[in-house]
């Protein structure tokens, strides 16, 4: 009677315990995130009598190898480390707790304590696989966790590039001559010397530019006697002899000045002396003196370095947001503390398929030539400017599939939430959704809060989850 009492006793008569898998897991997780065994005198770990009725079991592992688990002190039989003491706790009974149920201890017993999802507005979104955790003020300090202001301000994303500066192509001016002749005498020796628009260059003997001169004179006295005619036309003939010749010495580029001269003098020069048609250094020099030219020959070439282009290139996907008109900054890696304001000319057409970049032209003002080309020089450009919420960069961790960022709740409370960010730059983010203004984020140590959270869910799963089977084969 007595042993059949024995065989149908009732389950509920025993204290149900979870598997042993579950509780290896449970620990697997705990010592695989390597926190409590290194922060372990942080929080006590040991609970008063009656203040909860979970039942503590005690084991030892070796911090090295984790899947070594003994009920007994002593050493690893691997590294040979004496093994550390651990312990964690069995509800109970077999029946998951319920809902309303009084915590079993008090967060501030504990380094870090779930708690419950508080309500929030649109767009707030925690996690499934993280949960909101507590940090008692003595190992908030220890951890060194530090939180910074979510506020409303303009953001921009500047993109940096090297660029090379090189002289504006519209203001290089090759000098020729349209006569045949010789080079008697050099105004300008060699190159990089600066000139002056109307400044002399040379002077040049030609044959042609002789007899220019002196079909100037004869058309200049035929204009005089002409003049007093009576008959309108041979007066208007006269005037007309005299403009073809004079424009025909303008055409040779004779200068004005010498033409004057000429007609004031009324006797013919050997030598014309030719002046620079624009200022600039030149930059080719390619005659010397006693050489013979030709007409079309290049002498030197001339070029105003008042205005440069800077080209630099970038990326696909930042050059498909820059503009013509857009304003850019430059810095000399040579001339520390200078800042010159430029902007953005011309978009070049077609992309490097080795390096994948496009080349994007920019134009500064180069006063005092501090600007040379073939320097190279450093652009910066704002491709987007937003205002919103930002917060610093550091408080953003990205999994590669969602970003997710930490607020404080109050002190000591932080819940893990799924943000969108925005335009980023200059240490700070926008934030889409996810964060409000004036809300506190966590910009240090946010990493060993998420690894806490995480720890806390799964485990808090594993323990639900044997839950559910024990109720099931009951």
């Amino acid at each position: 009677m007595a042993d059949n009492m024995t065989k149908n006793e009732p389950e509920g008569g025993k204290r149900p315990r979870l598997p042993v898998a579950v509780v290896i897991l449970i620990l697997a997780v705990a010592l695989g995130s390597g926190l409590f065994i290194r922060l372990g005198g942080w929080w006590p770990h040991d609970h008063p009598a009656g203040e909860s009725s979970e039942t503590a079991t005690v084991q030892y592992t070796c911090p090295m190898h984790p899947e070594i688990i003994t009920n007994e002190p002593g050493q690893c039989p691997i590294c040979g480390m004496d093994l550390v003491k651990i312990e964690t706790t069995t509800p109970p009974g077999v029946k998951q707790p319920a809902a309303d149920a009084a915590p079993s201890k008090s967060p501030d017993d504990d380094f870090f304590s779930d708690l419950k999802e508080t309500g929030q507005a649109d767009k707030i979104v925690v996690p499934d696989d993280r949960v909101t955790i507590h940090v008692g003020p003595e190992a908030l300090q220890a951890s060194g966790v530090q939180t910074a202001q979510a506020v409303l301000e303009r953001i921009s994303r500047t993109v940096r590039a090297a660029g090379l500066i090189t002289a504006d192509e519209t203001r290089i001016r090759h000098v020729h001559t349209k006569v045949d002749g010789w080079v008697e005498s050099l105004a300008v020796n060699f190159n990089g010397q600066l000139v002056t628009a109307g400044q002399p260059i040379l002077s040049l003997y030609s044959p042609i530019l002789l007899t220019s001169q002196e079909e100037f004179l004869r058309a200049k006295e035929t204009a005089a006697k002409f003049s007093t005619n009576q008959d309108e036309v041979l007066r208007k003939l006269g005037q007309q002899l005299y403009d073809s010749a004079r424009r025909r010495l303008e055409l040779f580029d004779v200068p004005s000045s010498f033409i004057d001269e000429l007609e004031r003098q009324g006797k013919t020069s050997r030598v014309v002396t030719l002046n620079a048609p624009v200022a600039g250094f030149v930059t080719a020099k390619s005659i010397f003196e006693g050489q013979q030219i030709v007409p079309g020959q290049e002498l030197f070439t001339i070029t105003d370095l008042s205005r440069v282009w800077i080209e630099a290139n970038l990326y696909e996907y930042e050059a498909g947001q820059v503009a013509v008109g857009q304003e850019a900054s430059l810095t000399l890696p040579h001339a520390p503390g200078i800042r010159l304001q430029g902007k953005a000319t011309y978009i070049y057409p077609f992309l490097n398929p080795e390096s994948r970049t496009l080349k994007v032209r920019f134009e500064f003002a180069n006063q005092d030539f501090l600007l040379k080309p073939a320097m190279y020089a450093d652009v910066a450009i704002d491709l987007a400017t937003v205002e919103g919420v930002a917060v610093p960069d550091s408080a953003v961790m990205d999994t590669g599939t969602r970003k997710l960022a930490f607020v404080e709740l109050e002190a000591g409370t932080f819940e893990p939430r799924a943000i969108e960010t925005g335009v980023a730059g200059n240490g700070k983010v926008q934030i889409i959704s996810g964060i409000r203004a004036g809300e506190k984020v966590v910009v240090k140590a946010n990493f060993l809060l998420d690894s806490e959270s995480r720890l806390r869910a799964t485990t808090s799963r594993i323990i639900n989850k044997g839950h559910q089977s024990h109720g099931e084969g009951k």
